[in-house]
């Protein structure tokens, strides 16, 4: 799996932090802040989960 995120489009709702921690954070701003591109199928689950919740659509999994 491959995490990508369009910090363009991201409204700094923190839905996907609050799912999935070990793989994403904010910066000062809210923004969205990638840890981990490749996570391993462990993290797959929460990965799914930050997408689905993005209200701005701003992650994208490539499997």
């Amino acid at each position: 799996m491959k995490i990508n995120i369009d910090r363009d489009k991201c409204c700094g709702a923190g839905q996907c932090v609050l799912a999935a921690p070990n793989l994403f954070d904010q910066d000062d701003d809210g923004i969205v802040l990638l840890l981990n591109e490749s996570p391993g199928e462990a993290e797959a689950p929460a990965a799914h989960e930050a997408a689905i919740l993005c209200p701005a659509a701003a992650i994208v999994l490539e499997d």
